[in-house]
Parts: structure tokens; sequence; C-alpha cells
């Protein structure tokens, strides 16, 4: 399972104590929980290791103020491990004589604040704690950055494709073709497998976030892009214990996330595209370019597999910057 083993830091101190919680080993709670956001919610590996390393932060604290079992822990203690998170220094960060060190953003503790209510809520319903006494901690505003997205001339230059040809150049040009023209996550991209592709008819199945399954156009150029890699590229990155990823390093294997992520990074810098890209600057650049092109948000938001258009509808913002700069520039009384 992917929950076991990611929760060694939030489990830890509980597994000290051996306290019980109603009819569950304390010690077992935080599992439980991730247990269920995997098994009962479809939730990803790495949400389950997000809220365990969340989790993890308040009972390492929490070690540290002798509470002995989930029943001692009252909403003082919350509110005082959430006052901690925000004035204590970011990890690592060097702190040079008479500066301010960096302090954690508003954004992180946010998310510590939905871990601990999801986690409070879960144990409620489950019967495995008596009160749920987080649900009465409020989020902070969330501030939506606007995405940033790549203008026609940098995509252009980045989709060049490379000389000499190479299978690990097919392979890095078929992934930049695919997440530009399909919108794909970096989790979506190095978990596609060969079943998933239907190139014929112009589609892929895409298993995204929750393991929701949607279909996505491809275009022409990145099917050609792909046909090419599969037919010439990948098949001598192959080896016997090469899997059915589309996908494949030079040693065969799949991609890791960070492997995959170095790899476009790397293109970026030969392709002579000066801005920092962001793994989620393609996806971005995919949604822009079809809204400015007069696409319908809710079709953007079936091809980027949004659970909520209030997701998609961020875009709309970026799209509005760019109308005011026409304005601007176009209209004789602007």
């Amino acid at each position: 399972s992917p929950a076991n083993g990611a929760t060694t830091s939030a489990g830890r101190f509980w597994r000290k104590t051996g306290a019980v919680a109603g009819a569950n080993n304390v010690q077992t709670l935080v599992e439980d929980f991730l247990q269920y956001l995997h098994h009962e919610r479809g939730q990803s590996d790495n949400t389950a290791r997000t809220y365990a390393a969340l989790l993890g932060k308040f009972t390492d604290w929490a070690a540290k103020q002798n509470l002995t079992d989930w029943q001692a822990v009252e909403l003082k203690h919350l509110m005082a491990f959430l006052q901690h998170e925000r004035a204590r220094p970011l990890l690592n960060e060097p702190n040079p004589a008479g500066r301010d060190t960096k302090r954690l953003s508003g954004e992180s503790v946010y998310l510590e604040i939905a871990a601990l209510r999801a986690f409070y809520k879960f144990a409620e319903n489950e019967k495995l704690l008596p009160a749920n006494i987080a649900e009465n901690l409020s989020l902070p505003r969330r501030w939506k950055r606007l995405p940033k997205a790549l203008n026609n001339d940098e995509i252009k230059k980045l989709l060049e494709p490379e000389n000499p040809e190479t299978p690990e150049s097919l392979c890095d040009q078929a992934i930049l073709e695919l997440a530009y023209a399909s919108g794909l996550r970096l989790s979506e991209l190095k978990n596609l497998r060969l079943e998933q592709l239907h190139l014929d008819a112009g589609f892929i199945n895409v298993i995204g976030k929750g393991n929701k399954e949607r279909v996505v156009p491809v275009g022409r150029t990145a099917v050609a892009a792909l046909n090419r890699y599969i037919e010439v590229g990948r098949p001598k990155l192959v080896t016997p214990k090469s899997s059915a990823n589309v996908f494949l390093t030079k040693r065969g294997t799949p991609f890791a996330a960070v492997t995959l992520w170095l790899h476009i990074k790397n293109r970026v810098r030969r392709a002579g595209v000066e801005r920092n890209l962001t793994p989620h600057m393609l996806r971005h650049s995919f949604a822009t370019h079809l809204l400015e092109h007069g696409a319908d948000l809710r079709v953007i938001q079936e091809l980027l597999g949004h659970a909520n258009i209030s997701t998609t509808e961020v875009y709309t913002h970026v799209t509005g910057s760019r109308l005011r700069e026409i304005h601007r520039k176009f209209h004789p009384r602007a």
C-alpha cells in the first residue's frame, strides 16, 4: 500500500505511547486515515505522502509537548502548533547575521490546517475520536497565483526537433509535443502506457488524479512525434525487463518524476528558452492558448481533468489581461 511506510514521522510518537483511542490503538490512526484516502477516496500516492508529511509535523511537535495520545489533544494545542509553524524559520535556510529568516508561507499553513481538518473529520466519522476539534480551525484566504504560460515564440523554439536524432531526443520530442498538445500533468506523462494510446483515432486515455479516466484528443504533430518515437526510438530503449510505459529512460526503465522533469529542463536549456519552466507551465500554456483562440471553458475543464470549474476559471484572468493589452494597443480611445 502506498500509505505504508509513508507515515513514519506521523506515527513514530504514537507508537511509543501505545495509548488507545476508543477501540483503536492510536499508533495506527494516521495509517488508517491514509488507507482511507487511498482505498475509499481514490487519492494518489503523492496525496498520501503529502498528508503523512503534514500530520508528521504535528505529531513530532506534540511529542515535545508531552501529549500522550490523541484524546489529550485539544483545540488550544492545534492553535499553538499552527502558531509555532507560522513563526518558525524554514528548514535548511541560511540565516546571515542581521537578516530576518524566511517564514512559512500562508499556502503551507493552509495545507497544514486542511490536513488536520481532514484527519479529524475522518476520525470523528469512524468513531475513532469523540469530537472533531479541528472543525473550528479557520482556513486562511488563499491567494490564487495566475498560471504562467509560454508565448508562441517560446513554444516554437522548444518544440523544434533536435539534431542529430537519437532515441533519447525522440523520446524528449514526443514528451514535449504530447504535454503541449494535450495538457497532461507530469505524473500522467510518466505513467502513460502503450495500451492507453489510440493514435490512429487521434486520442489517448489518461488516468488522472483520483484514478479518474478521461479521453484527451492528440493533435497531428504530437501523433507524428509519438509514432516516430514508438517506431524508431523506443525499440532501442527497451530491455527484457522494460514495462509497458510509453516513455523510457536510456536504461529502459520508466521515468521517475524528478528524472522526467530534469529531461524537460535540459531540453528547455538547449532550446534557448530563458524562462524558468515549471512542471505545470506546458499544461498552463495548453489551456491558455486554447482559451485565447476561443475554446469553451467547460471543454478545457474536461481536457484538463479538473473536478471543479472554479479551478479552470483561473485561466479567464490570464485571457482577460491579454484582452486588455489588445484593447489598449488597438482601440483609438483606449
